[in-house]
């Protein structure tokens, strides 16, 4: 159920990234490119994009480690955006997916996604009870 929620906060937080033209970041949906048809890549490409974030993602910040503490975790946001441009490459394979129009604006993407996957995962984690104390 965490993939599921993850995947639909990440597709939002795509589609708002795609709505900024400066950002240079577009999805080409499936043929015939309707809204469905949008709605489903967007999905997919959210689903693509978790999973190489958490294979490659994980590796890259194991071996990476003495750079995020030597940069204070902003190594980071280059990861991310390497991440971000990974998936563009690999989804634009297929015909469809997710386009990065340079790394650097893939980055300033990646940060925005982040913002958004932040807010809304905080929003949308379930509370613990807290046991009371007698």
């Amino acid at each position: 159920m965490r993939f599921v929620i993850r995947v639909v906060v990440n597709a939002f937080a795509f589609w708002v990234v795609t709505l900024i033209p400066a950002l240079q970041v577009t999805i080409t949906p499936f043929e015939p490119g309707e809204t469905g048809q949008f709605i489903l890549t967007l999905l997919a490409v959210a689903a693509i994009f978790a999973v190489v974030n958490a294979v490659i993602g994980t590796i890259i910040k194991i071996v990476a480690f003495p750079l995020y503490i030597l940069t204070l975790g902003l190594i980071s946001l280059v990861v991310n955006g390497f991440l971000l441009w990974l998936t563009s490459v690999i989804t634009s394979n297929f015909g469809w997916g997710l386009g990065v129009g340079s790394f650097w604006w893939g980055v300033l993407a990646a940060l925005l996604i982040t913002i958004i996957n932040g807010i809304f995962m905080g929003i949308l984690r379930p509370q613990r009870k807290r046991k009371r104390r007698r």
